[in-house]
Order: C-alpha cells, then structure tokens, then sequence
C-alpha cells in the first residue's frame, strides 16, 4: 500500500473482529452443523460400495460395478469434504494468517477432479462390454441397486439444508442424490434385462451414468478452479460492488478493487478509496463493513482510505482490479 498517501486500512472494525470471531466461528458452526451427516454418509456409502462391488462381480454385471466405482468416488468426496470441514474450524496462526478454511476449496477441486477421473474409467469399460457382451444377474442388479436407491436418498436429504451456501455441501448433496437416481436407472436396466436378455443395456446404463456424472461434476469444476484461481465468486456481481463503493459519502474514485473466495463459504475484499478531503470515519466503515456482508455476502473487507492530497499517485492505481 502507498504511503505517500494519507490512508487508513480497515481490517474492518466489523470486519477484524466479524471475521475473527463472529465470521470465522459463523462458518465453523456451519460446518459442524454437517459433521454427523458427513459421519452418516461415509460410514453408509463404504458399506454400500463393498456390497455393490462384491455383488457387481457375483452378477457380472458391469452397470453395478460403474455405480460402486462411483460410490467410492463419493466415499472420498465425502472424506474430504469432511475433512476440509473439520480444518477450515481451525484458528488462524502466524503463518496460516486465514486459518486453514481455503483447504475447503482444494477439496471441492479435488472431488471434481476425482470424479472425471472415475467417470472416464467406468466410461471404457463400458464401451469393451458393448464389444464383448456377457450375461449379468439382473435381479441381483434390481436388489443391490434398490438398496442404492434408499441409502442415497437418505444421506442425499441430510445435506439438503446446506446446499446453497457451501460448495463442498452442494457437491456432496449433489453425488448422493444423482447416486439415487443412478441407482433407480440399474433398478429399471436390471429389471429389463430379466425381461428382454438385452445385453448391452449393462453397458448402455453404464454410458448414462458416465454422462450424469459429467453432467452434475462440470460446474463443481469449473467452480472449485475459479476459487484456487481467485475468481470473483459467482454469486457476487463485481460491478454492483463497485457502484456501491463509488458512490459512498465523498468517495470520488475506487482503485485495486479486489474479491475473491477464502473459502467456499467465506469472501474477502480489498480495495482503495479516494476521498479528497475527508477525515477518516470509522463509523462509516463499520456501516460499509457490515453492507458488505449483508448486501453482497462478503465477509471479510479490508478498506484502505486515501485523501488524494498528493501529486504522485496511489502505486496500485491503473493495476487489474479496478
């Protein structure tokens, strides 16, 4: 920051302590709230991975071992996002300034990532099955997948409450309930080829899993990458922002205006304000500090003030971000 500026930083009388205490500790009850879900949802799908794999293989069926493939792929998700749960709980240290709460974000990347990875295994082997057909159980499919559907739809509602404020909430939310309509999808193809003997709808079903699971993990991506990127986050607009700090009392520019996810709950901003002028008012501070967060759900902002008293220009001035 320029010091030949007249300025004041504000690591945000609402904001040092809201995020220190009141912000920090917010998001840490938020995750704690989903602790036993989280608890639920690996013990149950670990179990119903070992069963569907073991089945899978007793029936040859392809479709149920594509599905436990994925279910593993949840187990993980799960444990990671748990895990980045449990971390982002941890008080900021000296060299860990934020805390660990940005782990969340390389747990929602990584879970994207994993799933593709799976995703274009079960994809393969589907595509050898139709080359090679073989015969599979299709009532052990209708029995396995049924159980599939029950524990899915039941972990899948645990996370329901949480699914529109937590990136990682959303994608374990997101996995389980397409694992149940997965699994409604084998109940449906084993039931078929009990009636039919059709042998590529195992491999069939196996496609549409692969494109389900592409479908529902694309803007998991695309999102974890824009956070590890800094990104804006998608539910902030930018320009808005920046409209409501330019036309604050005597504010005559705003420069190196930044915002970016410290969390997949959490948001931070910084950002210069010109007021030729004015005297440092920490009263209009605390009131921008707390809009901020109200307004846009942005809650951590540090504000640098500058009086613009001077012929050499603030550093960061011009830079990216204004």
């Amino acid at each position: 920051m320029s010091h030949a500026h007249d300025h004041h930083p504000d690591h945000v009388g609402h904001d040092h302590a809201g995020h220190g205490h009141h912000g920090h500790h917010g998001h840490g009850h938020g995750a704690a709230d989903f602790t036993r879900a989280f608890a639920v949802g690996v013990t149950l799908n670990a179990i119903y991975v070992v069963v569907e794999a073991v089945f899978g293989v007793m029936a040859n069926s392809l479709a149920l071992l594509a599905d436990a493939g994925h279910n593993f792929g949840d187990v993980l998700s799960l444990a990671l996002a748990w895990l980045a749960a449990w971390l982002s709980r941890k008080a900021p240290t000296p060299r860990y300034t934020y805390g660990l709460s940005p782990s969340s974000i390389l747990a929602a990347l990584a879970n994207a990532v994993l799933l593709v990875l799976v995703t274009g295994g079960i994809a393969w082997e589907a595509v050898l099955r139709f080359l090679h057909p073989e015969p599979t159980g299709g009532i052990t499919m209708l029995a396995v997948a049924a159980g599939g559907i029950v524990i899915n739809g039941a972990t899948a509602m645990m996370f329901v409450r949480g699914r529109k404020d937590d990136l990682n909430v959303r994608s374990a939310f997101l996995h389980l309930a397409s694992d149940a309509v997965v699994a409604l999808g084998v109940v449906i193809t084993g039931g078929l080829i009990m009636l039919t003997h059709w042998l590529w709808l195992d491999p069939a079903i196996s496609l549409v899993i692969s494109i389900v699971i592409v479908w529902g993990t694309w803007s998991l991506l695309r999102e974890g990458l824009n956070l590890a990127l800094a990104a804006v986050p998608a539910n902030i607009d930018r320009g808005k922002v920046l409209d409501y700090l330019g036309a604050l009392p005597g504010v005559t520019e705003v420069h190196d205006l930044h915002i970016w996810g410290m969390s997949t709950t959490e948001t931070a901003l910084t950002a210069h304000l010109v007021r030729p002028g004015a005297d440092v008012d920490d009263d209009l501070l605390a009131r921008v500090c707390g809009e901020l967060k109200s307004r846009f759900s942005i809650h951590h902002a540090t504000l640098q003030i500058e009086a613009g008293a001077t012929d050499q220009p603030c550093a960061l001035a011009g830079h990216a971000g204004v």
